[in-house]
This record gives C-alpha cells, structure tokens and sequence, in this order.
C-alpha cells in the first residue's frame, strides 16, 4: 500500500497539480495586491471617492439606529438584518478587475510563446503512392 500511495504521489500529474496550486497561490496575491493597492485608489480617485461597500438597505429597526449613527458596514450588520448590496458591488467590481488583469496576463503569456512550428505532413499510405505511380503514367501516354 506504501508502494502505490508513493507511485500516485510522485506521478507527474501531481506534482504538477501541486506546483501550480502554489504558483497560483502566490500569483493570486500578486494580483489582489494589484487590484488593492493600485486600481482600486485609482478608480477611487476618478469615482470622487466613492465607498460601495457602505451601501446598505436596514431590514430591522435596530439596523436602522445603527445606519442613523453612521456606523460602517460591519457595525450594522452586528445590530441586526441588513441588505448589504454595496458590499456585493464592490465584490463583483473586485472580480471584474481581477479577471481583465488575468486576461491581459494570461494573453501575454500567449504571446511570448514561441509558435511551434507546424508538422510535416504524414506520408501517404503505400497503396496511394502506387495509384498516383500509375496516375502519372497514364497521363503521359
């Protein structure tokens, strides 16, 4: 049983699997701090500052009190019910962002690529090769 748990584990697949789960996981920072750190104050900038994730719709009265108050979004989700649709925009904006940046990586990443070149065509059966023999023949008689 150790000897195919060590034959499934050291499996090319595998080990593939496992490196592009960490690659991924490094790279899925790489990206949320791109998102955070760099398109996000810019967007903020042209948007006159604008926080979506304080938009909220109470559904109980002491949700209201807090929204009355000012509280952020997590203070009121504390008091009570809420809709916090704001939070679920900038969730999907978040997303929007994070997939046209992986899109623009992924299609550079295409474009270093070196084209392969394209394989020779596979030689004709023998069969085909004695018909186009005798083709040729008849046609110079």
């Amino acid at each position: 049983m150790l000897k195919e748990f060590k034959e499934f584990a050291l499996k090319g697949n595998v080990v593939d699997l496992a490196v592009g789960v960490i690659i991924g996981a490094a790279f899925s920072k790489i990206v949320d701090s791109l998102v955070g750190d760099i398109i996000m104050p810019i967007v903020g900038a042209i948007t006159g500052g604008v926080d979506f994730s304080n938009l909220m719709i109470s559904l109980s009265g002491a949700a209201s009190k807090a929204i009355a108050t000012g509280a952020g979004y997590a203070k009121v989700k504390e008091a009570g019910a809420v809709l916090g649709y704001g939070q679920f925009l900038t969730v999907v904006v978040n997303f929007l962002i994070v997939a046209w940046v992986l899109f623009l990586v992924i299609k550079a990443m295409n474009s270093l690529k070196k084209a392969e070149p394209p394989a020779p065509p596979a030689a004709p059966p023998a069969e085909l090769a004695v018909l186009t023999e005798i083709r040729d023949l008849l046609a110079k008689k």
